[in-house]
């Protein structure tokens, strides 16, 4: 079980960094949930050339250097996925996996969603299709279902559905080294959609055809925004923020990216320290 915070910071780019050490700075507790790469974009970015103070800086020098600025100061990286968010009282609960944890703020700076859907996902979302292990494996019981995981560590996941349903058909979109219990089939193939009626009935796949299934669990490094804090306000697929970085959830604030464009470096580690300080300013009146 983990303990309780004042604020959870979902997300590990530089705004997420940044978000963490200042609250890590005014003494307040935090939970950081970021992927294990922490901002892809910047490593495999080349050169960036315009971040104050320090130009030609490669991109993967300068991610380093921010995880080793966070780590210097006691943050440490929790590397789980967030199923939901939800405010109860004046505190948000957070489903991490298979836990629960209260914070009383939260920062997102998850950086851009992929708004990519295969064909038949919007449609089926809720009637067949879901993103989230905890939260529907048991609708699931011995059943027959499809997993689509993006990274090795939605694994875990992954097994928990597999000793909940009759047969698993996994289909990861990485190589996979380790072994599955004996009622999941690995598939590297391409999923190209999804079919039914009211509900899902099968999963296209561009070698094997149709797959006939109960449900499909779309494991992704995070959830659409949407899905993820109930009643967020998007702008363009944004999140729709405030000078002080704030939504419109009350002790929910964004940063970075995933509060639009430019996509800067610069920008989302100024959104970041701002969101923080909002945060910190929120919970002390609270």
């Amino acid at each position: 079980m983990m303990e309780n915070v004042d604020i959870a910071i979902i997300g590990c780019g530089p705004a997420g960094l940044s978000a963490a050490i200042n609250v890590k700075a005014r003494n307040r507790s935090l939970l950081l949930i970021g992927p294990q790469l922490c901002s892809s974009s910047l490593h495999k970015a080349h050169r960036i050339n315009n971040y104050l103070g320090i130009p030609e800086m490669p991109g993967e020098d300068l991610r380093k250097a921010f995880l080793n600025h966070a780590k210097d100061m006691g943050v440490e990286v929790t590397q789980l996925s967030v199923a939901g968010i939800y405010p109860v009282g004046d505190v948000f609960q957070l489903q991490i996996q298979d836990d629960f944890i209260e914070a009383k703020a939260v920062v997102l700076t998850t950086g851009v969603v992929s708004t990519h859907h295969l064909p038949g996902e919007e449609a089926f979302t809720g009637k067949g299709v879901s993103y989230c292990a905890t939260c529907d494996a048991l609708f699931y019981r011995g059943k027959t279902i499809a997993v689509i995981a993006e990274a090795e560590e939605h694994e875990d996941e992954a097994i928990f559905l597999a000793e909940v349903v009759e047969k698993m058909f996994f289909l990861p979109k990485y190589e996979v080294s380790r072994k599955f219990p004996d009622n999941v089939e690995v598939i590297s193939d391409r999923v190209k959609g999804f079919r039914g009626g009211e509900r899902l009935e099968t999963i296209s796949l561009a070698e094997r055809g149709e797959l006939p299934v109960d449900g499909v669990f779309i494991l992704k490094a995070q959830m659409p925004m949407s899905q993820l804090v109930p009643g967020l306000e998007l702008e363009n697929k944004h999140v729709r923020v405030n000078l002080e970085m704030a939504t419109n959830v009350t002790g929910v604030y964004a940063a970075g990216d995933v509060a639009g464009r430019p996509y800067q470096v610069a920008k989302a580690v100024g959104q970041g320290q701002q969101a923080a300080l909002s945060a910190v300013t929120y919970i002390d009146k609270v």
